[in-house]
């Protein structure tokens, strides 16, 4: 079915241009334009739209007013559109903890330099946010926006962009990882296990979607003195991983940075991945040190969970515990997959408290998560189960 859409904006130009491209789509309608915030709350409540896209610079009432109203009154799935800013970065995070499901820059030169990628991506980002859950991992108890059924997965990306993360080699698996392969167990049964606490020498956290939110209330729960490393992968542009990461340190007991090539992971410090690039851990003499790389045009994400995730599997066999948080597409699958078979603990989180259920949904799927955890619970496992 056609997927509604409301375009806020005070740009009677960017109005026009998004319009024209989302009705080109086939299978999106942009049903109404509001020129401000207080304006699209109401429209909002009147049209109830499948998805609002929303400018964050507008009169009477600013983006994210209008989203936090929107989430009162009838919560619905928001798209934010802002500029590749450090401010631009702090604007977005706001919008993001008031509500708002994901973001795209506002200049369509960033998303793609091609007219017809230009709507393809624009197309494939309004049906992910409109399968999401609006109110998932925030803690708020409004009811979920009526929305219309959505036919059919995310469309695949072209063969010639869907490359491999870079091969890495773990060391052999136990005999009883080669033993012969079982069905998976539900994830109502997964959910109901607990792994046995134990000392970790890293913990992996990847995520997408709904992932700054799911990220603050993880890492809010840790202690100063939490015994393991962190590395955080966050799919995020290079402009926004700073503020990112400034925002962690400052509501977080644990500290929070922006990961440099070279850094040595120690206990109580998480090292976010930057925007744009790789990140890889390296161990030097049972030292873990991080590598930043330039980001691979042939890799989908910039940072990437499975490239991460992969360095670990060889870095550090059987000591890591990687977790896996909301966000769409299977990014994150494969570098589990690789942490499992040299004895690493994989955890996910569930589909009722993610933002979009894609990643953790694909580990899942793939029997590899050890525990599945609603987001208010992976804080005080971390806690409880790392030693």
């Amino acid at each position: 079915m056609t997927v509604s859409v409301l375009v806020v904006d005070d740009s009677g130009f960017f109005r026009k241009r998004l319009t024209e491209i989302l009705n080109a789509s086939g299978t999106i309608k942009v049903v109404g334009a509001a020129t401000n915030g207080r304006e699209g709350v109401e429209m909002a409540e009147k049209l109830r739209p499948d998805v609002i896209t929303m400018d964050y610079e507008m009169p009477v009432m600013n983006g994210i007013a209008a989203v936090k109203e929107i989430m009162r009154r009838c919560p619905t799935p928001v798209l934010m559109f802002s500029s590749l800013t450090y401010e631009g970065a702090r604007v977005t995070l706001d919008a993001l903890e008031a509500g708002a499901v994901d973001f795209l820059p506002k200049n369509f030169e960033d998303i793609a330099k091609d007219g017809s990628e230009l709507q393809r991506i624009l197309r494939e980002r309004i049906l992910d946010v409109a399968r999401s859950s609006p109110r998932a991992g925030r803690g708020g108890s409004a009811p979920a926006a009526p929305q219309r059924a959505l036919a059919g997965p995310r469309p695949a990306a072209p063969a010639a962009s869907r490359q491999e993360p870079p091969p890495v080699t773990p060391r052999p698996a136990p005999a009883d990882a080669r033993a012969p392969r079982q069905e998976p167990e539900s994830p109502a049964r997964i959910s109901r296990r607990r792994t046995a606490s134990r000392h970790y020498d890293v913990v992996a956290i990847g995520t997408s979607t709904g992932g700054p939110i799911a990220l603050q209330k993880v890492l809010v729960n840790l202690p100063a003195n939490f015994p393991a490393p962190l590395v955080l992968i966050q799919h995020m542009p290079g402009s926004f991983t700073p503020a990112f990461a400034e925002r962690l340190n400052k509501l977080c007991r644990i500290q929070v940075r922006q990961a440099e090539d070279g850094d040595m992971l120690r206990p109580g410090l998480a090292l976010l991945a930057p925007g744009g690039k790789q990140m890889m851990v390296e161990n030097r003499g049972g030292q873990g040190r991080v590598r930043i790389l330039p980001g691979d045009d042939r890799l989908n994400y910039k940072p990437s969970v499975d490239v991460t995730f992969g360095s670990l599997a060889r870095s550090f066999p059987g000591k890591t515990l990687g977790v896996i948080l909301t966000g769409m597409g299977a990014d994150g699958k494969e570098g589990c997959r690789m942490m499992k078979q040299t004895g690493s603990v994989i955890w996910s989180q569930d589909e009722k408290s993610s933002v979009i259920y894609g990643m953790p949904m694909a580990v899942a799927r793939a029997g590899l998560s050890d525990e599945i955890l609603s987001l208010d619970e992976v804080g005080p496992r971390l806690v409880e189960g790392v030693h």
